[in-house]
């Protein structure tokens, strides 16, 4: 269970009434109720999470905060007093600043105009004062400590992702904040990077600022929050004291359900082996060993840098594989052929859906039928009408949240776009089917939904092999749990013996030969 023991004690809130809020917020779109009379704090000198599903009211609410919506009815408050927010310029005099999920650079000027866009310092004649725009950013770089991270004359098109969201903490730090909004900003972040603003983050605190954290990721929130704010269908569920909850509570609160019905399922595997690894060798991973059964749900869990997205990737035929062998429903696959695997019925949801899995610009149609458009040829065409149906029916069975199955698939949530993923392999019909973190990043009440889509599938026999750095959620899903570590495969669990601390223990094994059981072994 998610505890908070690793977040930092904060200082005393401000004065009272200091910071901002809203009172009886109030905000309908057409007949749509986005907001349902919300009366919330968010105190100077704390951190407070906002969290909730995907269509809850997080994103409107920070809209009117930040002055890109007008409410309804109700009022903002800033201070204990109301203000009027008519536009981002007002809110930005204000005080108020949010970090956006989606960093919104310029490409073609340096990070020094990117921070300073709209206030560039300007000499006689209007022209740029590069000397002043320098030390101006050097001096926000040094008092940030950003120096060193980031280089002021680089331009936008050649940051990172993570130096893109330092380039909007900056802007965001220009002038007097108060209240500064983090919208899902470890989205794109390494750890190391997470650590760095997290760091960053209570610096704000501890300084007075008052900072809303928009996240899906518990770990995270309890973390960092001081108090935890739960929105469920536009109206505030509730506030939670981040040191005194866990995740179990905050998850009745933003479901109405206990976490543990998320993953109830009735154990539904056969004997029947259908992917069948032996003594597997790559650049990455040693000496596999690995069988999953029809129906069966196997948990392949691990650190950081254990090999487990390289298994999946070196199974699907996406890496070379120097030794070994791996066999499907009794036929053996040559390696390193991802067509072949395919057309034998493996399907891989890859870690990083929107670089490896998905075509952002393209529909959800055609996303869904990309791996069987060769069963909806007729001669060389396209059956058109044979694709809409195809992609109509997955999109309705997985209950993808969107107005047409002509959308791009950008414009879906990361849950909605993870069950286009999955519609793909649906169609395909897949024997075996790999999930590398499958619900990473996505709301917790998507997360149920995906849960209920593998607990299906399994029920319909297909061998699935579930990748999860989240505990909870292998315990929850998998019959069998497969633990690695440096490449190799240092034990296995059953269901009804396994618990974190063992799996852990075997993440965390030094001397294989010594520490764990052979593979294929219970304990």
């Amino acid at each position: 269970m998610t505890t908070p023991a690793e977040r930092p004690p904060s200082p005393a809130a401000g004065s009272p009434g200091s910071g901002a809020g809203v009172k009886n917020l109030v905000k309908r779109f057409d007949a749509v109720q986005a907001l349902a009379g919300v009366t919330l704090d968010f105190p100077a000198g704390q951190v407070t999470a906002l969290m909730g599903e995907n269509g809850a009211g997080k994103s409107t609410l920070l809209k009117i905060l930040t002055g890109d919506h007008q409410p309804t009815e109700g009022q903002v408050l800033l201070h204990g007093r109301p203000v009027a927010l008519g536009s981002p310029t007002d809110a930005r005099r204000a005080g108020i600043r949010i970090i956006p999920q989606e960093p919104e650079i310029i490409p073609h000027v340096s990070v020094a105009e990117n921070v300073y866009a709209g206030s560039l310092p300007r000499r006689a004649g209007r022209r740029l004062d590069r000397a002043e725009l320098r030390r101006r950013v050097r001096a926000d770089l040094d008092r940030l400590g950003f120096a060193g991270v980031l280089d002021p004359d680089l331009l936008g098109s050649q940051l990172t992702p993570a130096q893109r969201q330092l380039v909007e903490i900056m802007r965001a730090l220009t002038g007097e904040a108060q209240v500064i909004a983090f919208d899902e900003p470890t989205s794109s972040l390494s750890d190391h990077e997470v650590e760095a603003l997290f760091a960053l983050i209570r610096r704000l605190r501890d300084e007075g600022i008052a900072v809303i954290y928009v996240s899906h990721r518990m770990q995270e929130i309890f973390r960092l929050a001081d108090r935890i704010a739960v929105l469920r269908d536009g109206a505030l569920a509730g506030v939670l004291d981040a040191a005194t909850t866990n995740d179990g509570e905050l998850v009745r609160l933003m479901v109405g359900r206990d976490l543990s019905a998320m993953f109830s399922r009735e154990h539904v595997a056969t004997d029947r082996i259908v992917l069948d690894v032996k003594d597997l060798t790559t650049d990455d991973v040693h000496g596999i060993d690995l069988q999953v059964r029809a129906g069966e749900v196997v948990g392949l869990a691990g650190l950081i840098g254990a090999g487990r997205s390289e298994l999946a990737l070196a199974l699907a035929g996406d890496l070379p594989v120097h030794s070994g062998t791996v066999t499907l429903d009794g036929k053996r696959l040559r390696t390193g052929r991802p067509g072949e695997a395919i057309e034998a019925g493996l399907g891989l949801a890859p870690e990083e859906r929107k670089a490896q899995a998905l075509f952002l610009q393209r529909s959800i149609r055609d996303n869904t039928s990309t791996v069987v458009l060769k069963r909806l040829r007729r001669l060389r065409f396209v059956r058109r009408g044979a694709e809409r149906e195809l992609a109509q029916h997955y999109t309705d069975r997985l209950r993808v949240r969107t107005p047409s199955i002509e959308t791009e698939v950008r414009k879906l949530s990361g849950g909605n776009q993870q069950k286009v993923v999955l519609a793909r392999w649906l169609a395909h019909k897949p024997k075996v089917l790999i999930l590398d973190e499958p619900t990473r990043g996505i709301d917790i009440g998507a997360k149920a939904e995906i849960y209920q889509i593998i607990a299906d599938l399994a029920r319909e026999g297909v061998a699935i092999l579930v990748i999860s750095s989240e505990l909870p959620e292998v315990l929850g899903l998998a019959d069998r749990i497969v633990v690695m570590q440096g490449g190799r495969i240092t034990g296995e669990l059953d269901r009804a013996s396994a618990t974190e601390e063992k799996i852990l223990n075997l993440a965390m094994a030094d001397d294989l030969s010594t520490t764990a059981p052979a593979p294929g072994a219970t304990s």
